[in-house]
């Protein structure tokens, strides 16, 4: 290989620059020369990926003829932009410009396939608009990035739903719920009902009651030859619905947020080119392209996976309902309890109230509380202190040889959390002061913060060096039941480790975390809820919501006419809406809870969250509507700060704006971040 010398070197400069000095001459010529346009409608309104606030807006482009046929609205094209060839998305074409000087060509057609569909765009505009986001954050979640290769399979004919016979029977799982019936017809006939649903509690067929239910309704809307949308909290539950719905709909698919690159873009072609009547998915599906959509359903819209955790951070309820208000499709919010937001559906007016009949729930389950009553406090006066009460060993020692039971605890791992045995002094790190935690048995205590093992710990108030723990975990709990029952087999799910399925055989305890709770194929023999007051003693606007929810859905899935024991305080309003199996009240007395004490879904709220400087200078420009309360700003961590703003609900509209408008505002002079939250999920 030759080598340029020192000598030779200054001669090559000059005949660089001139290759560079043409290269850009041939660009701008380029560049210069006459564009043919297309005949008809030359303009392209494109939506460009900026990232940037401030320019969520259309920009026109000149359509070439060579593109003409390529460069249909909704494709993915490339444009050039601020001297950089960036993405975008036809938005529509046109015949003129409102622009009067010379508009820029499109680069290129990246794909003439319309993967942005008008019901999208539409639902995209308003989500951005209700979260005072952008649209180009929505898009990311709507629109799947492409796989080129995928792209290019055969695709099949395009149709819409395919109308099967519908036949009466399969409204059976909704006659245990008042009016149910009637709802299932309605779908049948092509109609567009809305309703809040409470499911009914237990097993049916070897299925869980509520699924079975929702295959119903999903069977009769494709009847009317229409498309379904089923989002759900998880992929397990997802799988669930989709066994579910085998026997009775031909055509479904389950939208993985996991699935590869190329089986996610595959599986959006499959939807939007109506090969597919049913897509089940999480919250990513809600914006799935499902053809002549006749109906949309929620499954459980109090888990906390319902809400994006990326901006602008919508939740999916909104998204449904939305999305259901342009499309003209019903709705069905379901769940086993009930949230006080999807309560406020009902209360407005938009959505009709569906629950189970009391009969119905008789024959599905007893619910009771340990030491509810003076004869229990007679047999067993530590009823109401005991971690593990008579009662539970006695409804255990009963239950397990018809089936395996189900105990519940709220911790996770083996002890939470550690005190002296002698004074009770929480035990903390000496290092850091975090709180000390065991994993098992024999390992030594360790902080939850640093890690750090304190093989020697002693008290420092009394000196004491023996532990005990007031808050234990699944692991400890199941040894505990091992003890209790030696006969027994314990099982734990919880953390890492849970179960798919439970075991089916008599003489089986499985313990679980909240969430965590596997199936049974036939249910659970009994259901133990222990530990309620620590499901109701953190400290979150929703704690009483979401304690129900848990403990509902732990109950649901014993088998017919099973018992479900809580361990806890009587007359804890929360408990006794579970012993009467009651979510419409409970959600009913937290709506008015809220509203009195103006917190969310009863008033909007945002929040701004950044540096302090940064939060200040936002709030002296926000242009805030009449009768904004102003709470903060406090702090949120490290360097920052939280401001917390609250507007009555008719005003939720006009504080929306004004954040959108702050949100453009410091984009555009590229101030340095804040983050804004419309109505969080917690405070």
């Amino acid at each position: 290989m030759s080598r340029v010398t020192e000598e030779e070197q200054p001669e090559l400069v000059p005949g660089l620059v001139r290759a560079q000095v043409k290269a850009a001459r041939t660009r701008a010529a380029k560049a210069a020369a006459p564009v043919t346009s297309a005949s008809v409608d030359p303009v392209a309104r494109v939506l460009v990926d900026t990232g940037l606030p401030h320019l969520d807006r259309t920009f026109d482009y000149l359509v070439p003829a060579t593109m003409a046929d390529d460069a249909v609205p909704g494709s993915r094209v490339k444009v050039r932009f601020a001297g950089k060839d960036v993405d975008g998305f036809v938005v529509e074409r046109a015949a003129a410009s409102e622009h009067d000087g010379r508009l820029q060509p499109l680069r290129r057609t990246v794909s003439p396939v319309p993967v942005l569909q008008p019901q999208v765009l539409e639902l995209v505009t308003r989500i951005a608009a209700r979260y005072a986001g952008s649209r180009g954050d929505l898009l990311r979640l709507a629109v799947p990035p492409r796989h080129a290769t995928v792209e290019q399979e055969p695709a099949p004919e395009a149709h819409g739903a395919v109308a099967q016979r519908y036949d009466a029977r399969l409204a059976q799982p909704w006659a245990t719920v008042e009016d149910g019936v009637e709802l299932v017809t309605s779908l049948a006939a092509g109609a567009a009902p809305r309703a809040v649903w409470s499911a009914t509690p237990g097993t049916l067929r070897g299925r869980p009651t509520w699924v079975l239910q929702i295959a119903s309704a999903v069977a009769a809307t494709v009847a009317s030859g229409r498309g379904v949308l089923v989002i759900v909290p998880n992929a397990r539950e997802a799988q669930i619905v989709s066994d579910g719905l085998a026997p009775v709909v031909e055509r479904h698919l389950v939208l993985q947020a996991d699935a590869g690159p190329a089986q996610r873009y595959r599986d959006f072609l499959a939807v939007l080119r109506g090969g597919v009547d049913v897509v089940v998915g999480t919250r990513a599906a809600a914006y799935a392209p499902v053809r002549d959509l006749g109906l949309v359903i929620l499954w459980d819209d109090g888990d906390d996976s319902h809400e994006e955790p990326r901006a602008p951070y919508p939740h999916v309820r909104e998204v449904l309902r939305t999305r259901a208000e342009i499309e003209g499709a019903a709705l069905l919010v379901g769940g086993l309890s009930r949230t006080p937001d999807a309560q406020l559906l009902v209360r407005t007016g938009f959505a009709r109230s569906l629950a189970p009949a009391r009969e119905a729930l008789r024959a599905a389950l007893s619910v009771a509380v340990a030491g509810a009553t003076d004869r229990d406090l007679e047999r067993d006066p530590f009823a109401r202190s005991a971690r593990l009460p008579q009662q539970v060993h006695q409804l255990l020692r009963a239950a397990l040889d018809a089936g395996p039971v189900l105990v519940q605890t709220p911790r996770r791992g083996y002890a939470a959390a550690l005190a002296c045995e002698r004074c009770r002094t929480a035990a903390r790190c000496a290092t850091c002061a975090g709180p000390l935690t065991l994993a098992s048995p024999t390992a030594p205590p360790t902080c939850g913060w640093c890690g750090r093992a304190e093989e020697a710990w002693a008290c420092r108030v009394c000196g004491h060096r023996g532990l005990r723990a007031p808050v234990v975990g699944e692991v400890r709990t199941a040894e505990e039941l091992g003890r209790a029952f030696p006969g027994a087999r314990v099982v734990a799910s919880g953390g890492d480790r849970i179960l798919d399925v439970a075991p089916s055989t008599p003489r089986t305890i499985v313990v679980a975390t909240p969430g965590a709770e596997p199936p049974s194929a036939e249910g659970y023999a009994a259901v133990v809820l222990l530990d309620t007051w620590l499901m109701l003693a953190r400290p979150d606007l929703r704690v009483r919501e979401e304690a129900l929810r848990r403990w509902m859905t732990a109950s649901a899935v014993v088998h017919p006419g099973g018992r479900v024991l809580a361990v806890g305080d009587a007359a804890d309003p929360t408990l006794q809406a579970l012993v009467r199996w009651d979510p419409v009240g409970h959600a009913e007395r937290e709506l008015a809870d809220r509203a009195s004490a103006h917190m969310p879904p009863a008033c909007r709220v945002a929040t701004l969250t950044g540096t302090l400087g940064a939060v200040d200078d936002a709030m002296t420009v926000l242009s805030l509507p009449p009768g904004t309360e102003v709470l903060g700003p406090v702090e949120h961590g490290d360097d920052v700060v939280r401001t917390v703003l609250r507007v009555p609900w008719a005003a939720g509209e006009g504080l929306t704006d004004a954040l959108a408008e702050l949100q453009r505002l410091r984009s555009a002079r590229r101030l340095d971040p804040v983050r804004v939250q419309v109505d969080p999920v917690t405070l």
